[in-house]
């Protein structure tokens, strides 16, 4: 299926850049870029193929989606960017949170991920659940991204991502860094995946469940020993998540 985006205005499209370069400042004063990826990411892992509900439609800056427990934490991404969302009151939220996912990867050293935008804001959020499991394997990662409509190989480019960031026990029951560099976006993810547990870092069950897959492990090894095929991969799977639901034809 096409994508048929809409028509934004020039004041719009002026906005969209000047708002990145705001946010590229944030995230690079703040370090934050982890934490921008993740409100992008799950802002728009919500989306539900056959019902045609959730996704990136701006609903996280509602308290009750904040509430959900995958999103522990997220209230402190909506607050450090709502200085900066009101300096672009006439952007939707939903392209806002889109567009700082897109600067966190690009800041950090990552792909540059194609912005379309013209998302409008919905009023309700969606309700809750569907977002991974960390503590789950690989027919769980099917299941939820399958309600997605994201196939096996967005599953591992999307789950290289992690090379951003880390857990923080109070928010997800977990504690530490999947890389040695977390601010950093390249391909180390998979080379400490196949290098085994580290005292110092982190594999949680779902990523390990990358590497007892038939078919997602062989895309590991791939992503570990090729970085340009895997940011190619990344940006064609995060495009697809951060555009979930808008603009099919």
């Amino acid at each position: 299926m096409g994508k048929c985006y809409p028509t934004v205005s020039e004041e719009y499209s002026k906005a969209v850049e000047k708002c990145k370069k705001k946010l590229r400042g944030l995230i690079a004063e703040k370090n934050c870029a982890p934490l921008m990826l993740r409100l992008a990411w799950h802002s728009a892992g919500t989306y539900d193929v056959k019902t045609k509900t959730g996704g990136p439609f701006g609903t996280m800056k509602h308290a009750t989606e904040l509430a959900h427990g995958a999103n522990n934490g997220l209230d402190i991404a909506v607050r450090l960017l709502e200085p900066i969302k009101e300096q672009f009151p006439v952007l939707s939220y939903a392209d806002f949170y889109q567009l700082a996912g897109v600067v966190a990867v690009e800041v950090t050293g990552g792909p540059e991920i194609p912005f379309h935008p013209g998302r409008e804001d919905k009023p309700e959020p969606p309700p809750e659940g569907r977002l991974p499991d960390a503590t789950k394997g690989s027919d769980h990662l099917r299941d939820v991204f399958g309600h997605m409509g994201l196939s096996d190989q967005d599953i591992v480019a999307l789950s290289g991502g992690h090379t951003l960031g880390r857990c923080h026990k109070e928010r997800s029951g977990f504690e530490g860094p999947w890389t040695t560099n977390p601010l950093i976006f390249d391909n180390t993810y998979f080379t400490e995946l196949l290098t085994g547990d580290k005292e110092d870092l982190l594999q949680l069950p779902s990523d390990k469940a990358l590497l007892t897959d038939p078919v997602f492990r062989p895309l590991v090894e791939k992503y570990a020993a090729d970085e340009d095929a895997f940011f190619a991969d990344y940006a064609e799977a995060h495009l697809k998540l951060s555009e979930l639901g808008f603009a099919d034809a």
